[in-house]
């Protein structure tokens, strides 16, 4: 059983900079495809991020490109997402999650093909 400990977030504004980190244990980390995801009150959880076990595949949310990024580092168990120009409407809680993949090379981007969730940490965009 895999526990996820998400950090970070917090109250920024418009413009700002973010990054939150999901750390990982009871598992080995390097044989799961972590995403992040966020949900707002009202809305479904949506895809922010995902990222395949080696790193070398990442997939993002239409919303978010080129803005986010996403990375992990396998020896420490610990997944990041560094979020640039934020937008009021980047205003969600952020949740981790994995899953167990055979594959190296893909992530998945529906919130149902994840096992594990985080709590997950608030994110506030103040305009």
């Amino acid at each position: 059983q895999v526990q996820l400990v998400e950090s970070g977030g917090g109250l920024v504004q418009a413009g700002g900079s973010l990054s939150v980190s999901c750390a990982a244990s009871g598992g080995t980390f390097s044989m799961y495809a972590m995403g992040w995801f966020r949900q707002a009150p009202g809305n479904e959880r949506e895809l922010v991020v995902c990222i395949s076990r080696s790193g070398g595949y990442t997939y993002f949310g239409n919303s978010v490109k080129g803005r986010f990024t996403i990375s992990r580092d396998n020896s420490k168990n610990t997944v990041y997402l560094q979020m640039n120009s934020l937008k009021p409407e980047d205003t969600a809680v952020y949740l981790c999650a994995a899953v167990l993949t055979i594959s190296s090379t893909t992530c998945y981007p529906q919130a149902s093909q994840y096992r594990y969730w985080g709590q997950g940490t608030q994110v506030t965009v103040s305009s």
